[in-house]
């Protein structure tokens, strides 16, 4: 019985031994190769390295979009045990102001692995970090940031879900503002954890270019305060406005109201998001008429002081009747201008050819992109000559039957001030390179000249006089001398042209004997005023006044001798409030020392780039409450930093004279 039993161990020993033998067999030497690439594959793998977006600045060097360090948590469901999901729902849902059983169920899911939460903030993340648990995991991920929320929002564009630029520069220049990631070779231990980083297989991230605009941040936000205020104040649908230079394009303001905050772009419809100054076009109406004028001015088909018949406001012209506002029986070719004859350029524009009339408009740009290096332009409808109906010519001359984005409107009317020249509006300054190396430059394009510089200098002159005695009086300023045309024309609504419905807009310059900016408001549907003289107008003065008052030094020659005199600088040169006639006494703007590595600097009176490089430098998170310049700090300057501190900061907008908020 004994030996019995001694022979069933023995055998079972045998067969145990006999089958660890085949499996070692088995795993060692059959599939070896198999089980080996397995546990490489488990134990190691290439994690992406993101590339830091490139920053964006606006042409005085103020910070306008940058990056921020969030976290995204994950769970790796077949590896998460239901305990520990519990305990991670409870935490999270405390953290997040949400149920537990929202990550609950969400930990239900059937897939592998989650995300828990999406690009968390720092602040809220810190604590849910030193979670340990087998299958739980973070990773660290930039968040792009706006900093002045819906500030230039359509010029920027957003980052969507998928990390993509989308609209505006950020979708543009995507390629060159995304960089290179890169990539590291890591080895994880049976829980998923990271344990060591292969340095030598580290494939470095290269960070994007960082962009100048052409923008100001300034006179954009004077824009936009100033079209809200408007398009509230005489009940428009919607309100548009650009600002150029005209001596050589460039862009420095770009607005349009409704807008969005990109750093909330899902929470706004397609209508907000649009740029509707590339995208949207209409019928312009009277402020074509100063293209009209411009082109038999150059033809010298006209001269100013002749005087024509305008038929006390009602003209038959072949099939159809052309009215005006306000009837004359005759003016010259200056007050047709001034009083905004339909009639009078109606008559003069029979006395150039079509062709050459074509030519000329073209000229001025229509009908073709103007190639500004934002996505979505159209090119507006500018048909050939042999496309005309017996009438026409007679519509187009007043605004009819041509249709124009707002950023052509304006580009036109560069041309028509700035000498005769037409340029290519431009948005970007510089491209440089994350290390500071310059990639491109972007100079003023001139594409052709349109008229003579004797047409252009009497253009100015002409319009000049349109808002001294003329329809566009509500923007004259005593403080500089302004010109511009006023514009209204009705909207196309199912087909026909509405009565209710009209696009009030005025397109104005200064200073008149030197146009160092031209500005062009466009209100859509205003339910009060409807002319473009009664709620355009007085926009374009407001945007100009507080403008001259923002670069007070840039246009002090050309201010109203009465007001100099009236008015005495003092000897620090302390800029003036041209709307209560006082001085505001500049603050100097201070850069950021850094003392030591673990003490805080002083920020008050700095930039707020200035100290987001500074704390970005010493590991310090920050929150930013407020625009401008730096006028408190929650951490006490000299302070010694132990790496957990989050600084508030709170800024203002001061006038500082020498720097640029």
């Amino acid at each position: 019985m004994n030996n019995s039993r001694a022979l069933i161990v023995i055998g079972s020993i045998l067969i145990f031994f006999i089958a660890l033998v085949v499996k070692l067999v088995d795993i060692q030497i059959l599939h070896a190769e198999e089980y080996s690439y397995n546990a490489q594959r488990q134990q190691t793998g290439v994690e992406k390295i993101s590339a830091e977006r490139g920053l964006i600045y606006d042409r005085n060097n103020v910070l306008l979009v940058y990056n921020r360090t969030d976290v995204s948590f994950f769970a790796d469901l077949r590896m998460l045990k239901q305990s520990d999901r519990k305990e991670i729902a409870k935490l999270f849902a405390k953290k997040f102001n949400r149920s537990s059983n929202y990550y609950l169920n969400m930990m239900k899911n059937s897939k592998k692995t989650i995300c828990i939460e999406k690009k968390a903030s720092g602040d809220l993340a810190e604590s849910l970090k030193k979670i340990k648990r087998a299958g739980f995991f973070y990773k660290e991920e930039p968040t792009r940031v706006y900093h002045y929320n819906n500030l230039a929002s359509h010029i920027l564009g957003y980052i969507n879900n998928e990390d993509a630029g989308v609209m505006g520069v950020s979708e543009f220049y995507e390629d060159a503002l995304n960089g290179e990631d890169g990539s590291r070779l890591i080895h994880k231990n049976a829980l998923g954890e990271i344990v060591t980083v292969d340095d030598e297989a580290i494939e470095p991230a290269i960070s994007g270019d960082n962009f100048y605009l052409t923008i100001d941040k300034n006179y954009q936000l004077i824009l936009e305060e100033e079209i809200r205020k408007g398009v509230e104040e005489y009940g428009a649908v919607s309100g548009t406005g650009i600002i150029m230079n005209p001596n050589t394009g460039e862009v420095l303001a770009l607005a349009n109201i409704d807008d969005f905050n990109p750093n909330e772009y899902w929470s706004f419809n397609d209508f907000q998001r649009r740029n509707r100054a590339i995208t949207d076009t209409y019928e312009p109406g009277s402020t074509f008429k100063s293209f009209t004028i411009a082109s038999l001015l150059d033809q010298k088909l006209c001269k100013l002081t002749e005087k024509l018949n305008l038929e006390n406001g009602k003209y038959k012209y072949k099939s159809v009747n052309i009215r005006d506002t306000h009837p004359h029986s005759s003016l010259d070719v200056v007050g047709i201008l001034e009083q905004s004859s339909n009639i009078g350029v109606a008559k003069l524009v029979q006395r150039i050819d079509d062709e050459k009339y074509f030519k000329y408009l073209r000229g001025f740009g229509f009908g073709n992109s103007t190639s500004l290096t934002l996505p979505g332009e159209t090119a507006g409808k500018l048909r050939k000559p042999t496309e005309w109906s017996k009438v026409s010519k007679a519509y187009l001359s007043f605004g009819y039957e041509i249709s124009v984005t707002p950023l052509q409107m304006l580009a036109g009317y560069c041309a028509l001030i700035n000498g005769g020249v037409l340029y290519e509006p431009q948005l970007i300054q510089r491209q440089v390179s994350f290390d500071g190396e310059l990639v491109n430059e972007f100079e003023p394009k001139e594409i052709r000249r349109v008229i003579s510089t004797e047409t252009s200098d009497i253009m100015r002159d002409l319009l000049g006089g349109v808002v001294k005695n003329g329809t566009g009086k509500k923007a004259f300023s005593e403080f500089i001398s302004i010109g511009g045309k006023t514009g209204t024309s009705q909207k196309l609504v199912d087909g026909s042209y509405s009565k209710q419905h009209y696009n009030s807009s005025f397109v104005g310059f200064f200073p008149v004997e030197n146009p160092q900016v031209v500005c062009l408001i466009l209100l859509n549907s205003p339910d009060q005023g409807r002319y473009g003289g009664l709620v355009a107008a007085p926009i374009f003065k407001n945007v100009a006044e507080r403008i001259v008052q923002n670069d007070i030094e840039k246009f002090q020659e050309y201010l109203n001798p009465d007001l100099m005199k009236n008015l005495k600088f003092a000897e620090d040169n302390s800029e003036i409030d041209i709307q209560n006639k006082t001085q505001i006494k500049p603050i100097s703007v201070r850069e950021v020392k850094l003392s030591s590595k673990n003490k805080m600097p002083d920020l008050v009176n700095c930039q707020i780039k200035d100290a987001i490089y500074a704390l970005t430098k010493l590991g310090v998170k920050y929150k930013i409450k407020g625009t401008g310049i730096i006028t408190s700090q929650s951490i006490t300057p000299g302070q010694k930093l132990s790496g957990k501190e989050v600084c508030i900061i709170e800024c203002s907008e001061y006038r500082v004279r020498g720097a640029s908020l």
